[in-house]
């Protein structure tokens, strides 16, 4: 067990440098001069200069990189062009309102969706498993912000339930009914893609392991449907479910991006948005490496946790 969490935990080092250096290289690398894009359209060629100098765009890249990553290494993302501060206050600033949103969605999605692909499994052809995947095919195809509009006018405009947009801190004097209030529309919207691909990957799941000899064995102890369902099929589904779910952590930071500008959130969605627009490279750098690292994080987790998911694995 201590081999694979070690194997696990030094394959991360090559992909984070990987990862910083794509994330170094595309925004070097991209058409436009961040020194002139501060300077503003009347500044000189001398001011443009200057200002390159400043930023140390004049040395080579493998200068720059090494430059780059020894700050980040020690905390320090740089410093925002338009905003005028550091790039790691900035990310902390946006960062309750996107988790929120994250893990919200993940927790509604796995709620919905496991109980859902169980029962279609178990009832393969049946109304519940028709009805899955008509879910299915319409949440993989509606996009986030088309669901996200629909949500609104219904349960905003018209029913008048819940407000349109904005969001309330979990700190703030509302409390958590104010908080989740903001964003129960964001977490339909963003968990219905989700829903749809955690439901037919468990139904896949599930329906293959009820077709397994030990689910015939349990069966002819006499237990119970329920008990052989959950406790014997689902439970050796849930590898290839859990890893469905560490993957949709990557569409989920596109989701988010989508779904904090149609719902006004103030996190890092809409902070990606903002700068990106201003061609802030220091924060678009930090922020892409921040959502690069998350997932792979989330990954190495997902890997760790199929020593207890799976014991033959330990093995």
């Amino acid at each position: 067990m201590l081999r694979f969490v070690a194997s696990r935990l030094l394959a991360v080092i090559p992909v984070l440098f990987v990862v910083s250096c794509v994330v170094f290289l595309i925004l070097r690398l991209a058409p436009g001069d961040p020194a002139a894009v501060i300077a503003g359209n009347s500044a000189t060629g001398a001011e443009i200069e200057q200002i390159r100098a400043k930023l140390g765009l004049n040395e080579s890249l493998p200068v720059q990189y090494g430059i780059w990553i020894s700050k980040v290494l020690q905390g320090d993302l740089g410093h925002s062009y338009f905003l005028n501060k550091p790039v790691s206050d900035l990310i902390l600033q946006r960062l309750e309102p996107t988790a929120s949103l994250a893990l919200g969605t993940i927790v509604l999605a796995i709620l919905l969706a496991v109980p859902l692909g169980t029962v279609a499994a178990s009832r393969m052809g049946g109304g519940l498993d028709r009805l899955l995947s008509v879910i299915s095919v319409a949440g993989f195809s509606v996009p986030v912000f088309v669901t996200g509009y629909v949500l609104i006018y219904l349960f905003s405009i018209q029913l008048q339930w819940l407000p349109v947009q904005g969001y309330e801190p979990l700190s703030g004097k509302g409390g958590l009914w104010a908080w989740a209030r903001q964003l129960i529309l964001p977490w339909l919207a963003l968990s219905i893609i989700y829903v749809a691909l955690i439901a037919r990957i468990t139904r896949a799941s599930v329906s293959e392991a009820l077709t397994e000899d030990y689910i015939r064995t349990a069966r002819a102890k006499g237990l119970h449907e329920r008990a052989v369902l959950l406790r014997h099929a689902l439970r050796n589904a849930a590898v290839p479910i859990v890893t469905v779910i560490g993957i949709g952590v990557a569409l989920l930071i596109g989701g988010v991006v989508v779904t904090e500008t149609v719902f006004a959130i103030p996190g890092l969605g809409s902070l990606t948005v903002d700068v990106v627009l201003n061609r802030d490279f220091p924060v678009i750098q930090g922020l892409v490496l921040f959502f690069a690292v998350s997932y792979v994080v989330i990954n190495l987790l997902v890997d760790l946790s199929y020593l207890l998911l799976d014991p033959r694995i330990r093995y």
